[in-house]
């Protein structure tokens, strides 16, 4: 073995052994920012509270899902910035925080807007924030990633994102209808949707407090030397030789090209039963609690069985609930296929971003994930874009339909073309 090879093999050891000695700390801590953090913007990305606001501004769904669509074209544009700007760093928790800090910015100016504005400058002012929410979103998603991968053992990630997801959206669950029946209901402070986005803004960043406090983050062995971002962008076709990672993609976009309906279910429900402030703050209740039972069963199956079975579990069960609320005639039935989606919408989002982590090398990781949060993001801006002038011009019906068709394909595409990486080799 020549010198190299002996201190890097060394430089390894030493990197293990820290993620084990401070692995204990870096659980809790993790635990506690997605018990707090993530509760607030479960509350926020539900597709009830800010598609019922958006409505309840514009009374139309082209801008329901306009408003929807700038979300994710503001997460469409950053996560190439924040690959670039990390993958050469072997600390990544400084500028985490920062993007972290930015995000709960536009949070706090969803509130303020709703609470001291009026008319086409609110629209304007909620418009502009949630692009800017989903910019920084966008960036903060590669960038905690990656500092989960760095932290905690593959091993151990599925059953960590299990506990803290129960915990958080219990606590979010819990929280959703105490909004919808007092702060909407009774239009706490004036506004009752910008005090639930205030709340939004009080957990998350209770939650980045937590992390930045107490993550202890190792310094990896090799990094990559820093690049131009046009010039990681030309090494895009070396990363998507990868033929199991290169289908995985392919079906994540269909799965994400099938939420072109999602903002679109509360509306759809108020259709077929009484909609106030409670109600949307039960099947608030019913999408988030759904997520806290899952999660557990979702954590599990991967960490011992792999993620593209979940996903593809997960992706099953969207239609399944999707097929319930299409004939759904009451208000029972609504409830189950909200708890259903719910549960679905957990097991793909552990799915999805858990099974990056595993394709290809660690140097690569920045831009794996970059790569399909990127591609993810730019297909979801466009699908509630267009699910709006669907919805506008056809009604939901038909737009659940073309959703439906959507998940069959990205099944398929993961039983037949992709291998577990796991045990691919």
């Amino acid at each position: 073995m020549t010198d190299d090879a002996a201190d890097l093999e060394r430089r390894e050891a030493e990197y293990e052994q820290f993620v084990e000695d401070n692995l204990r700390a870096n659980y809790i801590a993790h635990f506690a920012h997605g018990m707090l953090g993530m509760t607030g913007f479960r509350i926020l990305m539900a597709p009830t509270f800010l598609p019922a606001y958006l409505f309840a501004l514009t009374g139309s769904n082209f801008l329901v899902g306009l408003g929807q669509g700038l979300l994710q074209a503001g997460a469409a544009v950053s996560p190439m910035i924040s690959a670039s700007n990390l993958e050469h760093r072997t600390k990544v928790m400084p500028r985490a925080i920062q993007i972290g800090i930015a995000m709960r910015v536009q949070i706090l100016g969803l509130a303020l807007a709703g609470f001291y504005l009026t008319g086409s400058m609110l629209l304007f002012a909620t418009f502009m924030f949630l692009f800017l929410l989903g910019f920084f979103q966008g960036q903060q998603r590669v960038a905690f990633q990656m500092l989960l991968s760095k932290v905690i053992p593959i091993a151990r990630r599925g059953r960590l994102q299990a506990y803290r997801n129960v915990a958080g959206a219990g606590i979010a669950a819990l929280l959703s209808f105490f909004a919808g029946a007092y702060f909407i209901e009774q239009e706490t402070l004036g506004n009752g949707y910008a005090t639930t986005f205030l709340l939004c803004f009080i957990l998350t960043s209770l939650g980045l407090y937590v992390l930045y406090r107490f993550v202890r983050e190792p310094e990896p062995p090799t990094v990559r030397p820093k690049m131009a971002m046009r010039d990681r962008i030309r090494e895009f076709p070396e990363i998507l030789a990868d033929r199991d990672y290169r289908w995985f993609l392919i079906a994540q976009l269909f799965s994400v090209a099938a939420r072109i309906s999602m903002p679109f279910y509360i509306l759809y429900a108020a259709e077929q039963m009484s909609m106030n402030g409670a109600t949307i703050g039960l099947l608030t209740v019913a999408f988030l609690g759904a997520d806290t039972i899952a999660n557990i069963l979702w954590g599990h199956l991967g960490d011992r069985y792999g993620y593209r079975l979940t996903m593809m579990l997960s992706l099953a069960m969207w239609l399944a609930a999707l097929f319930l609320l299409l004939g759904a005639d009451g208000p029972l039935p609504i409830f189950i296929a909200f708890f259903g989606i719910g549960a679905s919408m957990s097991g793909y989002m552990m799915s999805a971003t858990t099974i990056v982590l595993e394709f290809g090398s660690r140097d690569d990781l920045p831009m794996r994930l970059a790569l399909s949060t990127s591609a993810e993001t730019t297909m979801a801006a466009i699908g509630p874009l267009a699910g709006g002038i669907i919805a506008a011009a056809f009604g939901y019906v038909p737009l659940f339909w073309l959703s439906i068709g959507l998940l069959i394909i990205s099944l398929a595409v993961l039983a037949l073309f992709v291998r577990e990486p796991r045990t691919r080799s």
